[in-house]
């Protein structure tokens, strides 16, 4: 094995590698969307007055939470299947990203919704506001700026975790950038720039919500 680096190699399996980097942000990108939508709609059943619908909603987010996402992608990939239902890798994938990460999402929306002061749900409650006017116009414009970096976090690190993606047939760009190093039998030069991309896509991200941060006021 040759542990000696080569630029010549690194030009040749980069290509490849980029493409794995493409499947990887889709990924991530179609993932955060679903954790980002789904995460506010438990959140807001979580507060339902319904006892039996918070009740379930409850119980599926502390399931979730508690259960690795490895699992949740075999049972996605190969248990669903059992039932009737067969999803392609990416499609199982992105719903198990999206799902896990929507759990922790919800958590994050309703510690939002809970810090917009008492006073303004009394306002909408003075002026007669419709349930869906009150939360559209005074209580979510309130409350998601103030977890946006929260919520970055969360994209940032569904972003890394991606490579699980490849126990099911997923070839994100860890994928890529294995397949090509045992095509040659050399791992130093696709490692390393799959290594390289993570932290270049990973640290200005990070820098992005230390500015969040700061602009919503939630650092000094």
């Amino acid at each position: 094995m040759n542990w000696d680096w080569d630029w010549d190699y690194a030009f040749e399996v980069l290509p490849a590698i980029l493409d794995g980097l493409l499947v990887t942000l889709q990924a991530t990108v179609l993932g955060s969307i679903l954790a980002y939508v789904l995460g506010l709609v438990l959140a807001l059943l979580r507060r339902s007055r319904l006892r039996v619908v918070s009740g379930v909603t409850w119980l599926f987010v502390e399931f979730v939470r508690s259960t690795p996402l490895l699992v949740q992608l075999f049972f996605l990939f190969f248990v669903f299947p059992q039932f009737g239902i067969t999803l392609s890798p990416m499609v199982a994938g992105v719903l198990g990203l999206g799902v896990h990460y929507a759990t922790y999402t919800s958590e994050v929306y309703r510690a939002g919704i809970e810090a917009v002061p008492k006073g303004q749900w009394e306002a909408a409650t003075a002026l007669s506001l419709p349930q869906t006017r009150t939360w559209t116009a005074v209580i979510l414009p309130q409350a998601v700026p103030r977890v946006l970096p929260a919520l970055g976090n969360y994209t940032i690190s569904m972003f890394k975790e991606t490579p699980l993606l490849l126990a099911i047939g997923v070839l994100d760009i860890v994928g890529a950038a294995e397949e090509e190093a045992a095509l040659n039998f050399d791992y130093v030069e696709p490692i390393t720039i799959a290594g390289a991309l993570f932290l270049l896509l990973s640290y200005p991200s990070s820098l992005l919500v230390r500015y969040l941060e700061r602009r919503f006021g939630l650092a000094r």
